[in-house]
Parts: structure tokens; C-alpha cells; sequence
């Protein structure tokens, strides 16, 4: 099979083929294809399911060059990478967001199964350790269909209990109070819309940002609503939430069951609802582990260095 992959944009071809065609050379060992460089396009030919694999990476590439004038091996492999686990499927996994030549992939096969998770169901758990995607992916999912004008409104919940403080402790008003609590949400959009995006949504109420304590009463529809650190929710802040859903919402609930911020002895919410729901229709449940851990490849080690000593939490 032969394929011809036009380049968009000519006289940067040099950094997308690489010096002295590293980069191609890349592309050719990890799919055994035949690679021809000509001066507007890449001549791709061998195996149809390779040849319709490797023009996916130089598409990826030269979204990446729109955005930085070089690129590395590292980005050149993990476009691969990205590429090999989502095989000829990805556009289904693949999350248009507000910014730019910005697309969201899965970075495993454990992230690629959650998001297809999320797609199936309209109630998705994921459980994991730190670094594996749980709430980037989420807020993905959510920046990606209000793009799309799928849903009116992003809800982002969180329980505050972290450090044993609670709310009315703290200074200012109640968007004040919540701030800190929420801020992996918001880092994880500001890496999918602009500052004045996020600004303007939050002053519109179509994102909101809310303590777990104040959703009671609630019915959400036409919304993706995330509960983060779900691990801290006691059962009956968990029944709440859930019951939360309205029509033609999605809600996920992402947490780490191996910690908790609870006092000694409280009952777990996530654990309890994960356990009671199972094998419900309409209730996905994705288990991501260590292998999934996509942020810097030493908290990886740190991850597992800590399983083996025992620990109190992250």
C-alpha cells in the first residue's frame, strides 16, 4: 500500500524530517515502512496497516512544529508511542480543545480505555495514582464537548478537607476559599483554552467551580459535572453527588482509593460507591496504574518506590 502525506508547511520541512532525515528514519524503523522525502509531501508505502499508521505521526509532528520551531527525539517518539496504542481508532480518542493546533491524546492504553469509558457511559469512575491522567483527561473530555456545543456547562466539584481545614476557616469569599482546592482543574484548562476563556466562562457560570458541600439540591443537566479527589467524599457526600445527574450530562469521579485525607475510621465514598454500582448499566468503572503515570518518567519511580516503603498519601 502506498500513501502521500502533504506538508503543510514546505520551507520548515527540514525540522519536521529531521537532520539528515533522523526523524523519518524514526518513523521507518517503527512501522517498516518506506519513507520518500520530496520537497511538498512524504511517499509512505509497505504494509496497509502501517501505511495507514505512520502518516498519523507526521500529522502530530507538524502540529507540534506549528506551535515550537524544532523538535526533539522525545516528541518524536511520543508521537509514535501515541500513535502505536491508539492505533487506526484515534480519532475517536482524540480531544479537540479551545487553544489551537491543541489536541488531547491518550498517553497509554489505560488512558485510551478511560476516555472510551467515558464516551460509553454516562457515570465513569476512575481510580489511579498520582500522575496518571485522571483529572486532566476529565477536564478534557469536558473542554472538548463544550467545544463542540454537546453540553451548556462545566461543573468542577472537590471536596475540601485536604490539611484538616475546612472552609469557613479560611480568608475571603467562597471563590476565594475554593480556589486553592481546585487548582489541578484549572492548570489542567489552562492547558486547553485561554486565561480570558476561562475568565469569561467562570463570570458566565458556564464553568463553576464548587465545594462537594454545596451541590446538594441540585439537578445538572445538559453538563459535565467532575468530582476530583473523590477519595475524601464520605458515602453519604457520595449519594449526594451522584444524584446529582441530569439530562444529557456526563459525570466522572476520579480519586486514588489507596489514600484518603478522612479521619481514621470514616467510611470511604469512593470505595463504597464503586463497590454498589459495579457492573451497573451506564457505570463505567477504569482502573489506571504505574504503567499509565504520564508526567515526568522519574515520578514513575517515585511512585513505586513509595508502594514498596508503605506511605501515608500524596
Amino acid at each position: 500500500m502506498e500513501k502521500t502525506v502533504p506538508i503543510d508547511d514546505p520551507p520548515r520541512r527540514s525540522a519536521l524530517y529531521g537532520t539528515a532525515d533522523r526523524n523519518l528514519r524514526l518513523i521507518r524503523a517503527a512501522f517498516d515502512v518506506r519513507v520518500s522525502a520530496r520537497e511538498s509531501s512524504v511517499h509512505l508505502s509497505g504494509p496497509a496497516e502501517a501505511v495507514h499508521c505512520a502518516p498519523e505521526v507526521l500529522e502530530d509532528l507538524q502540529r507540534r512544529l506549528s506551535q515550537n520551531p524544532v523538535l526533539t527525539d522525545e516528541q518524536v517518539r511520543e508521537a509514535i508511542r501515541q500513535v502505536k496504542i491508539n492505533g487506526t481508532d484515534s480519532a475517536r480518542t482524540r480531544l479537540s480543545v479551545f487553544l489551537p493546533a491543541v489536541t488531547i491524546v491518550p498517553k497509554s492504553a489505560g488512558q485510551r480505555a478511560y476516555l472510551e469509558t467515558i464516551q460509553e457511559n454516562d457515570l465513569t469512575f476512575c481510580l489511579g495514582p498520582a500522575g496518571t491522567g485522571k483529572t486532566y483527561l476529565a477536564v478534557a473530555v469536558a473542554v472538548s464537548m463544550l467545544k463542540q456545543s454537546l453540553i451548556q456547562r462545566i461543573v468542577l466539584v472537590r471536596p475540601a478537607v485536604e490539611a484538616g481545614e475546612k472552609l469557613g476557616y479560611l480568608p475571603g469569599d467562597l471563590q476565594a476559599k475554593v480556589n486553592p482546592y481546585l487548582r489541578p482543574l484549572f492548570d489542567a484548562m489552562h492547558d486547553m483554552m485561554t486565561f480570558e476563556q476561562i475568565r469569561r466562562f467562570i463570570q458566565n457560570d458556564v464553568i463553576e467551580v464548587v465545594p462537594l458541600a454545596f451541590m446538594r439540591g441540585r439537578t445538572l443537566n445538559h453538563a459535565v459535572i467532575i468530582l476530583d479527589e473523590a477519595q475524601n467524599a464520605t458515602p453519604g457526600q457520595m449519594l449526594m453527588f451522584l444524584t446529582r445527574l441530569g439530562q444529557r450530562s456526563k459525570m466522572i469521579v476520579t480519586g486514588d482509593d489507596s489514600q484518603s485525607d478522612l479521619e481514621s475510621g470514616d467510611p470511604r465514598g469512593l470505595v463504597d460507591a464503586v463497590t454498589k454500582l459495579r457492573g451497573i448499566d451506564g457505570v463505567g468503572l477504569i482502573r489506571l496504574s504505574k504503567t499509565d503515570i504520564v508526567r515526568h518518567a522519574l515520578v514513575q519511580r517515585v511512585v513505586e518506590a513509595y508502594d514498596k516503603g508503605g506511605h501515608e498519601g500524596r
